[in-house]
């Protein structure tokens, strides 16, 4: 392996490192009836959406020019999940206020997953 490659390759291992770190101190501290609360979901959604983004502006800095990210997707996870975040004041039933995170935790996920469609499609344009 060249040089560049296994530098690029030792910051992705080091930054993946630390993903798993954050998630681990979430898991450590955290109780396991916190678990079952839609809070908790959002976190963890909301962790990896900010390593998605974190890794397409440090790891993929020549293609994210051409990949449209969907800025309305992410805007309206972070609506969602903060409506659910204040339901209790919003005096919105327990059913509902799942509801709402797990369509926070979707909207992140599909923007997630559109992201990685559009890098792959750039990867395999030809140059």
């Amino acid at each position: 392996m060249s040089g560049p490659e296994t530098q690029s390759r030792r910051w992705n291992v080091i930054t993946s490192g630390l993903l798993i770190g954050t998630l681990a101190l979430v898991v450590t501290f955290t109780s396991s009836a916190n678990f079952l609360s839609p809070i908790a979901v959002i976190v963890v959604a909301a962790v990896g959406a900010v390593a998605l983004m974190l890794q397409l502006r440090f790891r993929y800095r020549e293609v994210t020019s051409n990949v449209q990210v969907p800025l309305w997707l992410n805007v309206l996870g972070v609506v969602f999940a903060l409506v659910t975040l204040s339901g209790e004041r919003l005096h919105l039933p327990a059913a509902i206020t799942e509801m709402i995170a797990l369509i926070a935790v979707l909207c992140f996920g599909i923007s997630g997953a559109v992201i990685l469609h559009e890098l792959r499609k750039q990867k395999a344009l030809p140059k």
